[in-house]
Order: structure tokens, then C-alpha cells, then sequence
């Protein structure tokens, strides 16, 4: 069948016309699944027989909760959607004076690699759809009760291995007639896919672009990311550059700090020389502990020496607050209990 969420309103006009309906039905379809209804029954303003047929030529993308935590810490809501075909992934609200952010996966598992990931454990099972990251939105939005004003593609997954999916996901959640959040309130993290790097600097879109670096050289973070072996850290940076002269957008880098791994005075050194003179934003996050990863995190003493040393450089740095970490919803953690969750809900053996 035909998955209508995942269409924007240029190709559902299409679709429906092509079906010897009229245009407008394309829209009024649209509104109602930004609105985030479930069946084709309760689109009111359709006529019983098109509802009808609809059911019989195409489906709604829909994420079930399966599990919904909240931290007693901060608030922070975890979220475990479930997809028809079984598949699961995990999302994030999260709560800040500026407004509420979630935090969604763009692919179930990863096959990245990254060291200190839960998200990548057990690998890449598929790609999400369009329709499959607008659900983690709009549901979060319904289960919260909260609007939704910020979101990250920080979830599970390599946003950029899945470029197609997340730029028609960008065109669904940006539409006025649908959430109408705007592209300057979208941030998108890669682990450094410079190809991914170059698309969007391409198509000059104003979301906020993320590098996931976590080392300074090539020697450390080949270690830690395997997607340096192909994508090194010299032409990370170049393909960094060049997206900031084309977009003139501010590129943040994220930098986790694992104790005596990439939180040494000699790699805030190199980290200060790697980024000189780079209009950039450094965000130095704590490693959070995950089960089956043996990396121990930075101390706060050695955080604060780090920090000290990339401002005396110049650069502007900031340290991550830890949101969620009791419940398995901070940085690197998502996806570690998910199979967990269903085994105990007895949806797998």
C-alpha cells in the first residue's frame, strides 16, 4: 500500500488526481495527518465512500508507545515507538526555557560504529521512513500535551545514511499547513559523512549542522569512530569550511570527553589548533555510561581544565547538561534497553 504520511503535498496532489479525485482533497488529507489522526475514519470532512477507498489504496504511518519514562531527575520523557513491522526505535522531549526540543532516530540501529554508542550496538536494521520520523514528533507532542518547537536528529541512526528520507522529513515538519517549525529550529548530527556534509551545504537549508568529532587527530578518533578511516579528520574540517563560506550557518561540534582517551591537555591542544580561527561552537559532553562499553567518563575537574584551554584559544565552548540519564535518554544511550523493553512486554523471545 501506499504510504501517504511519508508524501508531501505536491505528491499527494499527484497521487490523488491521478485517482480522478480533485486537488483539494490532497490538502485536506495533508492537514489531517499533521494533526496526527490514526485511521481514515477520523478525517471527518471526507466522505464515507473516499475514506473508504482510501483503505484499500494506501495507509497511515503510525507509531505505537510501547514505553513511556519519565525522569524523576529533570522531567525529561523517553519514548519507545513501535512500527507495524515490529521494528522499534527511541525518542526524546525534552524540556528548556526556549522552548520543548525532541530528540528523534532517523534509522533503526546504526552500523557507524562509534565506541562509546549504545545506538549502534547489534547494527543497522533499516532506514526510517519520512512518515516514521514525523510520527516520533507528532506523538510526542500528543502524549506530552506539550507543543513541540525544537527538534534534533540525534536519535539512533546516521541522519546522513539516510539523507533521501530526512530531507523529505524536513519539507513535512516545516510546511506551514503542517507543524510549521521552522528550519532554524532543526538541528541535524552526522558522525561526519562529508558527502552528507556537501548535499546540505548544496541545497543551503538553515537547520543547525552538528559534527559528531570526539577527537582531535586521526589516530584517537579512528579509534573511537570508524567513519574516520574514510572520512579523516583533515577533510572533515575542509568539507566544514567549505560549508560554512557556502551557508554562512555556524557548525557546532560535539566533542564527548572519555577519561584519558580524549580529554588529555594534549588533545584540547590539538582540538584548540584544529579549530583556530573557525567561527564554530565547541559542546564538550559527558560520557555517559553504557552497558557493554568499557569507557569511563571525564571528571569534572578534568572537564573544567579541558574547557579552559579551548577558550584561551578562543573558541566558544560550552559543556552539555546530562538530561535523562536515569532513565537511559542521554547522549549515546538511546536504543540500550529497547529490546529489553519489548522482551518484557513479551513482543520478542
Amino acid at each position: 500500500m501506499i504510504d501517504l504520511k511519508s508524501m508531501d503535498l505536491t505528491e499527494l496532489t499527484d497521487f490523488f488526481t491521478q485517482q480522478g479525485h480533485p486537488k483539494f482533497r490532497a490538502e485536506q488529507v495533508f492537514v489531517w495527518m499533521q494533526r496526527g489522526v490514526t485511521s481514515f475514519d477520523e478525517m471527518s470532512n471526507l466522505s464515507k465512500g473516499f475514506r473508504e477507498e482510501l483503505k484499500k489504496t494506501a495507509s497511515l504511518t503510525y507509531a505505537e508507545c510501547y514505553r513511556k519514562q519519565v525522569s524523576k531527575r529533570d522531567g525529561t520523557v523517553k519514548f519507545l515507538w513501535r512500527f507495524p513491522d515490529g521494528n522499534a526505535v527511541e525518542s526524546v522531549f525534552m524540556e528548556y526555557k526556549h522552548g520543548n526540543t525532541v530528540c528523534i532516530s532517523t534509522q533503526v540501529g546504526c552500523r557507524m560504529g562509534c565506541r562509546f554508542c549504545a545506538s549502534t550496538i547489534g547494527g543497522k536494521i533499516r532506514d526510517l521512513t519520512a512518515g516514521e520520523m514525523l510520527e516520533q514528533v507528532l506523538r510526542a507532542q500528543i502524549h506530552t500535551g506539550k507543543k513541540v518547537s525544537n527538534i534534533v536528529l540525534m536519535g539512533t541512526g546516521e541522519p546522513f545514511d539516510n539523507y533521501d528520507n530526512v530531507r523529505k522529513f524536513l519539507q513535512l515538519v516545516n510546511h506551514p499547513k503542517g507543524m510549521g517549525i521552522g528550519m532554524r529550529h532543526i538541528s541535524i548530527s552526522t558522525c561526519g559523512l562529508c558527502d552528507g556534509i556537501r548535499r546540505l551545504a548544496d541545497e543551503n537549508l538553515q537547520v543547525t549542522l552538528s559534527i559528531s568529532l570526539h577527537a582531535p587527530d586521526n589516530e584517537t578518533r579512528d579509534q573511537l569512530m570508524p567513519v574516520n578511516q574514510k572520512y579523516p579528520v583533515e577533510e572533515l574540517i575542509r568539507t566544514c569550511k567549505a560549508y560554512y563560506e557556502k551557508t554562512s550557518r555556524r557548525i557546532s561540534f560535539e566533542y564527548t570527553m572519555i577519561r584519558g582517551v580524549s580529554d588529555t591537555q594534549d588533545a584540547a591542544k590539538k582540538l584548540a589548533g584544529l579549530l583556530k580561527g573557525f567561527p564554530c561552537h565547541v559542546n564538550l559532553i559527558p560520557l555517559h555510561r553504557v552497558d557493554g562499553r568499557h569507557l569511563e567518563p571525564s571528571t569534572p575537574q578534568d572537564i573544567a581544565r579541558f574547557m579552559k584551554i579551548l577558550e584561551q584559544s578562543g573558541l566558544t565552548v560550552t559543556v552539555r547538561r546530562s538530561l535523562g540519564e536515569d532513565i537511559d535518554a542521554a547522549c549515546g544511550q538511546l536504543k540500550s534497553k529497547t529490546e529489553q523493553a519489548l522482551t518484557e512486554r513479551g513482543d520478542i523471545s
